[in-house]
């Protein structure tokens, strides 16, 4: 199970950097914000699971 919640936590990054992206590239903060704010919850998923790694050795 811990490999498919990593899968979530780096498809969310890579879904969030890519509508970040395309919010900066035609110009809208709004699409690039809420970009910025699926990256930063894979990021804190990812977080999450190297930690549950780390107490589980």
């Amino acid at each position: 199970m811990a490999k498919d919640e990593k899968a979530r936590a780096k498809a969310q990054q890579v879904k969030g950097k890519l509508q970040k992206e395309t919010g900066r590239a035609v110009g809208s903060e709004r699409m690039a914000a809420k970009g910025r704010a699926k990256q930063a919850e894979g990021d804190a998923r990812q977080a999450k699971e190297k930690a549950k790694d780390v107490f589980k050795h």
